[in-house]
């Protein structure tokens, strides 16, 4: 039960420091100011930023990093000792990310909202 507190406390928190700092933020198309991670999915899966609602893929991103942070969060503090905490971080890190935001890249590209098109 404590794991669970600690994973949707987490999941808010980042969520909300996220919304303040970086959603409301780039809320402009502008490419200087866009988020890392809307730039690594027009790269990657070539989204076409003028198809699709930005507002809704900003709040997407943010739900998806907060998951993120979240996961590794709870999985780290199974751990006592903080060197093998360090280490799970290391190694959870780049998978999670990648994994989460490859979903998020296929399901846009799925609904067509690619520049090829």
């Amino acid at each position: 039960m404590k794991h669970i507190i600690l994973f949707i406390m987490t999941y808010i928190f980042v969520f909300l420091i996220y919304q303040i700092f970086i959603v409301r933020k780039a809320k402009r198309r502008n490419s200087k100011k866009r988020p890392m991670e809307i730039n690594y999915l027009i790269q990657k899966y070539n989204i076409d930023i003028n198809k699709i609602n930005y507002k809704k893929l900003l709040k997407v991103v943010a739900l998806i990093s907060s998951l993120d942070i979240s996961i590794i969060v709870t999985i780290v503090t199974l751990f006592d000792n903080y060197l093998i905490q360090i280490i799970i971080v290391f190694i959870l890190v780049i998978p999670i990310i990648m994994i989460s935001y490859n979903f998020v890249g296929m399901y846009y590209k799925k609904g067509g909202i690619n520049k090829d098109e």
